[in-house]
């Protein structure tokens, strides 16, 4: 196995988590970004908000300089609830910042040497509720977005060796997910409803279908949107 070196964003929790422990476990070296900080990461943590523009813009170019990055990982999000009638524009602002602007922001900064390597990387977090799910529209309407610029870029890069797809995650038990939905509460029998499997997914299953995406035997699948959501994008349960 070649030793790769991935860069994956809010890696301190839930899934960025569960992936980064699967990647260094493999052998690969993780740079990880998330707000706080955590003695046990398994790779170096850089404590940067990726909500400002302008301190991660200045950061990543300086990781771009320290490390010989094969790829990142988008895993950085925000999510909050609306009816429509009721969106907050404000929220939705933050929402289409906080989901795209680093998605960006980390391809373009590690593009360059991922193009001098020929080879390369790249997996966004996206998510099932651009199926349509209740109280999400800015949340969808962001996610719906990097699914785009997914498939853009995969056109884009597809003759340089750079391979980016996107993993959609159904309902998981992370913090994100628990802050919107409480265990017991009606938002969650809504979701449980919706998947067919009729659980929550494991933020480790989820790493899981990231860290293929990131390998080697990968190497021919580009542009793609993959449902890792027990089955919810395929239709509601049975039962």
């Amino acid at each position: 196995m070649t030793e790769r070196t991935f860069l994956v964003t809010g890696a301190s929790k839930g899934i960025g988590r569960a992936l980064s422990h699967r990647l260094a476990a493999a052998g690969h070296q993780v740079v990880g970004i998330a707000r706080g900080k955590d003695p046990d990461f398994p790779g170096a943590l850089v404590s940067l908000d990726l909500n400002d523009t302008q301190a991660s813009e200045e950061a990543l170019r300086e990781l771009a300089q320290l490390y010989s990055f094969d790829g990142v990982v988008n895993n950085v999000g925000l999510a909050r609830l609306h009816a429509v009638g009721e969106i907050d524009l404000h929220d939705l602002e933050d929402m289409l910042r906080v989901n795209l602007h680093p998605t960006i922001q980390t391809v373009q900064a590690l593009l360059p040497v991922m193009k001098a390597k020929g080879w390369g990387r790249i997996v966004n977090v996206s998510s099932m509720v651009t199926t349509g799910t209740p109280l999400r529209s800015g949340y969808a309407a962001a996610k719906a977005a990097v699914n785009s610029l997914t498939r853009t870029w995969a056109m884009e890069l597809a003759s340089s060796g750079i391979t980016v797809n996107a993993v959609a995650p159904g309902p998981a038990e992370t913090e994100m997910f628990r802050r919107n939905t409480p265990a017991g509460s009606a938002a969650e029998a809504r979701f449980l409803s919706m998947i067919p499997m009729g659980r929550l997914g494991r933020p480790e299953e989820i790493a899981a279908a990231i860290a293929f995406l990131l390998s080697e035997d990968a190497g021919f699948i580009t542009g793609q949107i993959l449902f890792v959501d027990g089955g919810g994008s395929v239709g509601r349960s049975a039962a």
